[in-house]
């Protein structure tokens, strides 16, 4: 492994690690993100190594810094707990879910409204299934039902029936169809979070997949604040609810053009980021000629009073040696730099 400090990059030569889990993940993805899936991992690795030094050094220095600091320890302890618990974590998703979807409508222009039903009785006795109702166009007959399910226990599941002696009977499948009688909905969308998404939906669908008649299910990655799937999901279920021919729907169409536009968004997200990069390097580079046209110029003055006095004295040589004056410019040219790539 290679640091290059001058273009800002770890560079390793060859890589590769004999683990169970991190190859039964890798073979499960498919091919085109396995890259920008271990770039991911690397770098929820480090900030994970990052949290645990921070912890680490809230739990050394308590005694010394006092009642501050160890109730910034408690919130941190707390706010940790809290993330880890997942019926607490579902509750935060489903209000960044609505959030979101109100962004959406508001982006868009939409005359959709979005609720959570925590208060909200279903059709079925003692059922919250549906955690959000869409009401597609601010009308009441034209709804979408949305489950937020950060369960990891649920299955993909299909139509066959469950085992009767069991009541561990809750698939994506039937959470689906639930969902929709529930709330009386058009049709429904359940919304997993990548990593407490159960294997068997991770191989079923690509992000997002529509089951036949029954609505759409979705991998959103909540960590990162990345809801496209949840996007094409909401666009894909107001054309549902818009219907008004009653004809089925072609199912293996729909996830064709499914699989069409998540390829087109990755395509999309691969060129940002390597413009990013592009924009990263590119500052690099102008601020190291930037930086070499300063000290030419800079050699070139004291050179120049040499010819010319034949001497240097001591002040000329510690001002030669500090190069304050240049490193003052350089810095303010740095920055112009930043400044005009950000705008």
């Amino acid at each position: 492994m290679r640091i290059d400090h001058k273009l800002q990059r770890v560079q390793v030569d060859s890589f590769e690690i004999s683990d169970e889990l991190v190859y039964n993940y890798f073979d499960s993805l498919p091919e085109a993100e396995r890259e920008s899936a271990l770039l991911r991992a690397i770098r929820i690795g480090v900030l994970a190594m990052m949290e645990d030094r921070f912890s680490a050094f809230l739990s050394k220095t308590t005694d010394d810094l006092g009642v501050q600091l160890e109730n910034l320890k408690l919130l941190y302890d707390m706010k940790q707990e809290v993330f880890h618990k997942t019926a607490i974590k579902g509750v935060a998703a489903e209000n960044d879910i609505l959030e979101f979807l109100e962004r959406y409508i508001e982006g868009y222009h939409l005359s959709d409204v979005v609720a959570l039903t925590r208060t909200i009785k279903g059709t079925i006795k003692n059922n919250k299934t549906g955690d959000i109702i869409a009401y597609v166009g601010g009308e009441n007959d034209r709804k979408i039902a949305i489950e937020c399910k950060f369960d990891k226990s649920i299955k993909f599941g299909d139509i066959d029936s469950p085992d009767i002696a069991s009541n561990k009977y809750d698939t994506a499948w039937s959470q689906l169809l639930e969902a929709t009688v529930n709330r009386d909905a058009n049709t429904s969308i359940i919304v997993f979070d990548k990593s407490l998404a159960n294997a068997s939906i991770q191989r079923a669908l690509d992000g997002v997949a529509y089951v036949d008649n029954i609505g759409f299910i979705c991998i959103i990655d909540y960590e990162a604040s990345d809801y496209h799937n949840l996007a094409i999901a909401y666009n894909l279920a107001r054309g549902l609810a818009l219907r008004k021919d009653g004809k089925n729907v072609e199912v293996e169409f729909v996830n064709m053009l499914i699989q069409r536009l998540l390829k087109d968004i990755r395509d999309v997200q691969n060129i940002g980021m390597l413009v990013k990069t592009n924009i990263k390097n590119n500052q690099q580079i102008l601020k190291n000629i930037e930086k070499s046209l300063l000290s030419i110029e800079f050699n070139q003055q004291y050179l120049a009073k040499y010819l010319e006095d034949g001497y240097l004295n001591k002040a000329d040589l510690l001002d030669f040696y500090q190069r304050e004056n240049i490193r003052a410019k350089y810095k303010l040219i740095s920055q112009e730099i930043e400044t005009e790539d950000a705008e």
